[in-house]
């Protein structure tokens, strides 16, 4: 039974689950024993409630079961026995996992334990978005070319990729525009100067793919000297703020709140918009 007395916080978080604490909350709250008949066993405690069902949880508890633990699955079903587990434990977070006696921690822990995952710097840098996103446009292109009957080596198909790609990176920076603004400041030079430049290059970015793709005559010149535009702007400050300052930076193409390194992926991109736009021009003007 729960009471005022069992709300004590702990001053160190409990280690072992044989503490009389971690057993007493196995007794009190709900939940289930999962056998797998594995050897090694595992408590967690996680958040099951009417009203929020903590996807934290159950991605360990997945884990745990693809692991073949023998899982004791606690369930905290209100905010008082979130609170008791919180005070008897010595957290401040859930779920909380326990592995033959050992506590491991919350989810991201679990999942370095398990060797689903590696640990994580709070300063880590990653190309993964930058990955996921190329990919994701070559593929629609390839489609596009297989649906169109269009040859993926020729001009036509570069040209969808470029675009798809702007559309997809101008996304990402609308998603959080003050955040994008932020990070964009800290090196593009016509931003610095005019900051509202800043505010609406994402919109000047999707403008100049979505017309890429209408690909009307009267709309390529001006998707071109916009592209072009943009491109060789962001491309001198890049340069100037990676390999003539030899700032690091991370780079505003993915969004505000990216951790990819400015560099080479967004001189890229710049690169991209540059040489699309001036082909844009020379095709409408030659």
């Amino acid at each position: 039974m729960i009471t005022e007395a069992n709300k004590s916080s702990a001053s160190q978080p409990i280690a072992d689950s044989h503490d009389p604490k971690v057993q007493q909350l196995i007794e009190t709250l709900p939940g289930e024993h999962i056998t797998q008949d594995a050897g090694q066993s595992a408590i967690i405690f996680r958040m099951v409630m009417s009203d929020h069902l903590c996807p934290f949880g159950l991605k360990s508890l997945d884990a745990l079961k693809r692991a073949g633990y023998d899982i004791i699955d606690r369930h905290i079903t209100n905010d008082e026995q979130n609170s008791l587990v919180k005070d008897n434990l010595g957290v401040e977070t859930t779920p909380q996992t326990f592995i033959d006696g050992k506590r491991i921690g919350g989810n991201d822990e679990l999942q370095v334990f398990l060797g689903n995952s590696e640990p994580k710097a709070e300063d880590e840098k990653t190309y993964t978005p930058v990955i996921a996103i190329f990919s994701v446009t070559a593929l629609m292109t390839l489609a596009l070319c297989w649906a169109l009957s269009v040859n993926v080596l020729s001009m036509q198909a570069l040209m969808w990729f470029v675009a798809l790609s702007m559309c997809v990176l101008a996304i990402k920076k609308l998603e959080d525009l003050e955040s994008f603004t932020t990070s964009f400041l800290g090196y593009d030079l016509l931003a610095q100067r005019v900051v509202r430049y800043a505010y609406v290059y994402p919109f000047f970015e999707a403008f100049a793919g979505i017309a890429m793709l209408a690909n009307q005559p009267w709309l390529n010149p001006i998707a071109g000297a916009v592209a072009l535009t943009i491109g060789l702007i962001g491309g001198i400050s890049v340069i100037k703020a990676v390999y003539i300052d030899k700032r690091e930076l991370t780079c505003a193409c993915m969004g505000g709140d990216s951790k990819v390194p400015l560099g080479a992926i967004s001189l890229t991109e710049n690169v991209m918009m540059f040489g699309m736009g001036s082909y844009m021009l020379l095709r409408a003007f030659i």
